[in-house]
């Protein structure tokens, strides 16, 4: 299921208010282990350059 929701956050068919709270630590957890943040975009400090 978390994979699922990472998934739908990444897609932007939801966001992490709409993810059952047992799976939102770990959601949170994969997107940033993506280099994401809860919101499934860029984490600006992990060293992704913008041009």
């Amino acid at each position: 299921m978390v994979d699922l929701y990472v998934a739908l956050i990444i897609a932007g068919r939801r966001t992490i208010d709409q993810v059952p709270a047992k799976f939102r630590e770990a959601v949170i957890a994969d997107l940033n282990a993506l280099g994401l943040d809860e919101n499934g975009e860029p984490m600006e400090d992990y060293g992704v350059a913008s041009h």
